[in-house]
């Protein structure tokens, strides 16, 4: 725990961890609040810091809603763990080209692909809202999903990172016909494996606040089976909601970086 910090701030963090679990269950992009919310409470911590300990709190509430999606929710746990394996190399392929990539350039094209989710989602209001169809999903399905949902999005995770969990529900939903239940249960699946395969990265660097880590842990547990509980029990309809919520957090957040930060 950094020594600096006062228990109103670790309060307020406790209370991001709690919110972004809940986000990140529902529908993904819980990163959006804690993240920034880390940065603002330990403003003198280096990044790489801030960046593990978020990762070490977000991968247990991930966990949990997996867990959770899996033992209530019909999804094909097998595909979802190969879509997940490739979203892990993905992400680890995103992080080595990251430090070459101008963000200032990267982010408007971010907005646009954003956009362009939005405008898909709000006018078509029955996506991801029918019953998922029953029988295997095609193989060849499955391979595109491993590819845009695996390593095109975690290579995606590894370059920039927020708004993952948003853009994997909606590629799921569109590539293998799920509801939107289901992509967020088969999401929590491959987050699970993106967020391990992160922290045991930072952890070799020791770049982890293990104690400030575990007790956001904790909040983001509460938070995540909430989350999980809420989604399967109020349905499609009530993801999609907040999905678009999420995505408009999103646009806004990055206009902000791109136009007014500096």
């Amino acid at each position: 725990m950094p020594p600096d910090i006062s228990l109103f701030t670790v309060t307020l963090l406790c209370l991001a961890a709690l919110a972004a679990g809940w986000i990140d269950a529902v529908v993904g992009g819980g990163g959006l609040l804690l993240l920034p919310a880390l940065l603002v409470g330990l403003p003198h911590t280096p990044a790489a810091y801030v960046l593990g300990t978020n990762k070490s709190t977000a991968v247990v509430g991930t966990t949990a809603a997996a867990v959770t999606y899996v033992r209530k929710a019909p999804i094909d746990v097998r595909s979802a763990l190969r879509i997940g394996l490739a979203a892990m190399a993905g992400s680890l392929a995103g992080a080595f080209f990251a430090a070459g990539i101008n963000s200032a350039v990267l982010r408007p094209l971010i907005m646009a692909v954003l956009l362009g989710v939005l405008a898909f989602v709000l006018f078509r209001p029955a996506f991801g809202t029918a019953p998922a169809p029953s029988g295997p999903v095609s193989r060849r399905r499955v391979v595109a999903a491993v590819l845009v949902a695996g390593l095109g999005i975690g290579f995606y995770d590894g370059l920039i990172g927020p708004g993952t969990g948003a853009f994997l529900v909606v590629a799921l939903t569109a590539i293998l016909h799920m509801d939107l239940v289901g992509s967020s249960a088969t999401a929590k699946v491959v987050n699970v494996c993106t967020n391990v395969g992160a922290l045991a990265m930072f952890a070799v660097q020791g770049t982890v606040l293990w104690q400030l880590g575990a007790l956001l842990a904790l909040f983001n547990l509460v938070g995540g089976l909430v989350g999980a509980r809420m989604a399967l029990k109020r349905g499609a309809g009530f993801v999609r909601g907040v999905l678009v919520v999420v995505v408009v957090a999103l646009l806004c957040k990055l206009a902000y970086d791109q136009w007014l930060a500096a």
